[in-house]
């Protein structure tokens, strides 16, 4: 008996690795707070570009900004910032390289002062995603009024490169809110792994 034919969400059906990316990690909920921190950052750089360009660049991203570790990062100078620059294997954008740096040391900043990253990510939802019952891909929204929120609340905090779409995206990718629309055979396979992993006990996917 021939297999089932996947169903997926309309924007990952144009190249094998956004395929890959869309059945096995978007939507699916992280809870560690350098992974959120990386993938906020990846967002960033995203901006005016798309998502598969990122995808293509993300190993020699994470070989430049050292695994994203934001006490390494931090620390990044000048040199750093003309070393990245010359880096043809990510985007280079002075602004968003300077961003990343400073965000790295906003995000000490918060553990300095007690407020741990995922702890800030996930408790305006509760702790929990939120599960989305989009039709169709015209229904996802670009912002919402907690991408809106969270936005401010980086903002404030001294981060950049974080408007409110670029958080909405970061939202759908780390699975703070399930869009898998419906019809697309991982939008069920997302909200039960949330359910099975909250039986196990773990943290983290």
């Amino acid at each position: 008996m021939p297999a089932k034919p996947i169903e997926r969400c309309s924007w990952a059906e144009n190249d094998p690795l956004l395929r890959t990316y869309h059945d096995e990690e978007w939507g699916v909920p992280v809870r560690e707070s350098r992974a959120l921190w990386e993938m906020l950052m990846l967002e960033g750089f995203q901006a005016g570009l798309s998502w598969l360009t990122i995808l293509r660049r993300r190993d020699p991203f994470r070989e430049a900004f050292e695994g994203f570790n934001p006490e390494v990062v931090a620390r990044f100078g000048e040199k750093d910032v003309t070393r990245l620059l010359a880096n043809e294997g990510i985007i280079r954008s002075r602004a968003k390289i300077e961003a990343t740096i400073g965000n790295a040391r906003a995000y000490l900043e918060m553990a300095a002062a007690g407020e741990e990253f995922s702890s800030f990510v996930w408790t305006p939802t509760g702790g929990k995603p939120i599960q989305n019952k989009r039709q169709k891909a015209g229904d996802v929204p670009a912002r919402t009024a907690l991408s809106e929120e969270i936005s401010t609340s980086l903002k404030k905090r001294g981060f950049k490169f974080v408007g409110p779409v670029i958080v909405y995206a970061w939202m759908q990718a780390v699975g703070i809110v399930n869009d898998h629309i419906a019809g697309c055979s991982r939008r069920e396979e997302v909200s039960k792994q949330r359910a099975r992993r909250k039986t196990q006990g773990l943290k983290k996917p």
